[in-house]
């Protein structure tokens, strides 16, 4: 997979070519067809292994976070924020559909699955995981953030210094709605009522 990923790197994911796959590992063609039998093969095997290294990046980064539910929120951001902008090929393949035709397969798709229960995990442990529109905006802005830096200003860090801000005001948004719903809730004849 390092052959395929150096190329994509160098040419761009798109432009992946078997030929160039086979040179960098020294076989022609046809041999690298009893491993992959197609380019979208490939794509998937680097799906696969994208999820992976997503997954375990998360972990390490779990071991050290925060108490607080605002700094907890804070440092998912920045696991999103460093992950996505180290590699931006990797992040191209896991996160856009740059590529036209590939679908993962299943196996490979339930390891992206497996990253999002993992971050609907924290979330819930955090309190800020209501419904699926918390998620959605969530991983909106988180992304948002990413494919600003990614787009005008590869390399640096001009998004970055925004991280901490947009966590904010994240999780001062769903903080006053987890507040709104309990109010709510609590308020006789009011079931099923949100305020606006």
């Amino acid at each position: 997979m390092q052959a395929a990923w150096a190329v994509a790197r160098e040419k761009g994911l798109a432009a992946l070519a078997l030929s160039d796959v086979a040179a960098r590992v020294g076989m022609r063609v046809p041999s690298l067809y009893s491993y992959f039998a197609s380019k979208n093969e490939i794509y998937d095997a680097m799906f696969s292994q994208g999820n992976e290294e997503l997954l375990a990046f998360i972990e390490r980064r779990a071991a050290t976070l925060p108490r607080s539910p605002r700094e907890r929120l804070r440092a998912g951001f920045w696991v999103t924020f460093d992950f996505c902008t180290e590699d931006p090929v990797r992040y191209q393949l896991l996160f856009q559909r740059t590529i036209p035709g590939f679908t993962p397969s299943p196996a490979s798709y339930a390891k992206a699955v497996a990253v999002l229960e993992r971050f609907r995990e924290e979330l819930a442990r955090i309190g800020l995981l209501s419904d699926s529109s918390d998620e959605d905006l969530l991983t909106a802005l988180s992304i948002g953030l990413v494919d600003q830096q990614i787009s005008n200003d590869p390399g640096g860090r001009r998004w970055a210094r925004l991280v901490d801000d947009v966590a904010d005001l994240a999780y001062d948004h769903l903080a006053r709605k987890k507040r709104r719903r309990a109010r709510v809730a609590s308020t006789p004849g009011a079931a099923g009522k949100e305020e606006q």
